[in-house]
């Protein structure tokens, strides 16, 4: 079964937590930006965390074959903080036209003051503007408050709720969310907001339409598989498997457009980089790209100015058969260079550094 983690900071996890994900079938990852656990003092801390989740973070999400998705926001918590939030505003919509942002998030309200409600509807206007899904928290704290006085913000925006995901909910708030158009997610914790068994009595009474489960993993005690735990959870309780594919892969894909407009593209994109790389008539040399012997795809959409968003390597999976493209949106076009199979564990950064052992291409230059 695939899975799709719509809701998963990874930023603070260790790369153990990717090949665990892996082996339970996560394929691909979403992580909003959100709340470090203390204030950043400047608008430079954002922009180095922005990098890092579209640079880094792919990096090494794709050494164990999973696609790193994420959306881009100012959190509700530091937006009370006046040393960053309009600074924070006037960065951000650079990094709503890079290929893996897939939506504004987290946005939403925490303690539910009026700062936080007016950077939400200006973040809700920045996704109008770029076309873009929106990711809401919703506070932990009088919860049912929280949600309506989200919805109303929204209403108030004009947004469409197809483009909503109200994240964090519970059995109180799936009430309120199941006729409104919008999406409703439902973080699962070992501990805290919801666990599997509640999940599953909410899927047998309200079924799997508009609804997605995610572990929101970071860097409290919370579980990295909460979904497959979820799933199998569900399918124990007698939910077709047929739902439980659709609650934990389908709807996440369907709820974001850049991520349904693209996918054939990423897994053709990919299978076409490996295959170049097998074939003597497409091999270059170092001399011509940065990256030792790779076939570069170029992303249609600004750069990152990281290296490592220009040329992420795809370990282990050069020289593999891969499945054959998902008949469903799953996935948004990605940018990497394809490397020889077994490349190790090298960076993209030390590979530039090699010769190339491969003879002279002999294409005209």
């Amino acid at each position: 079964m695939l899975i799709f983690e719509p809701h998963i900071h990874m930023y603070s996890r260790i790369t153990d937590d990717y090949e665990r994900m892996a082996l339970a079938g996560i394929r691909a990852v979403l992580e909003p930006a959100f709340w470090l656990g203390q204030n950043r003092t400047s608008v430079g801390s954002f922009v180095d965390y922005f990098d890092t989740l579209i640079g880094w973070e792919r990096f090494r999400a794709q050494q164990f074959g999973i696609h790193h998705f994420c959306t881009m926001a100012l959190n509700p918590r530091e937006a009370n903080d006046d040393r960053v939030n309009d600074a924070v505003m006037e960065v951000l919509p650079r990094y709503l036209e890079k290929d893996s942002v897939l939506g504004v998030g987290e946005i939403g309200l925490d303690d539910q003051t009026k700062k936080e409600e007016k950077y939400l509807a200006a973040q809700l206007q920045l996704a109008q503007q770029h076309d873009l899904p929106v990711l809401i928290h919703t506070p932990h704290r009088d919860k049912k408050k929280g949600f309506e006085r989200c919805i109303a913000i929204v209403k108030d925006t004009g947004i469409p709720m197809a483009r909503v995901l109200l994240d964090h909910g519970n059995e109180e708030t799936i009430k309120i969310t199941k006729d409104l158009g919008c999406w409703s997610g439902f973080s699962i914790y070992p501990f805290t907001k919801m666990d599997p068994s509640r999940m599953v009595a909410i899927v047998q009474e309200y079924g799997v339409e508009r609804m997605v489960v995610n572990s929101a993993a970071d860097w409290g005690v919370s579980d990295p598989l909460m979904v497959p735990r979820t799933a199998s959870k569900l399918e124990q309780a007698g939910v077709e498997r047929q739902r439980v594919e659709q609650l934990v892969w389908h709807n996440r894909s369907r709820s974001s457009p850049r991520a349904a407009a693209s996918t054939a593209r990423l897994w053709q994109s990919r299978r076409a980089q490996i295959c170049a790389t097998r074939s003597p008539a497409t091999r270059c040399c170092a001399a011509r790209t940065r990256t030792a012997c790779s076939g570069k795809f170029s992303t249609t959409r600004e750069p990152s100015r990281s290296a490592v968003h220009r040329h992420v390597p795809v370990h282990g999976l050069a020289g593999k058969n891969l499945p054959a493209a998902p008949s469903h949106p799953g996935g948004i076009e990605l940018g990497f260079a394809a490397l020889p199979a077994n490349p190790g564990t090298k960076s993209p950064r030390a590979l530039s550094r090699e010769p190339c052992k491969r003879p002279p291409c002999s294409r005209p230059r």
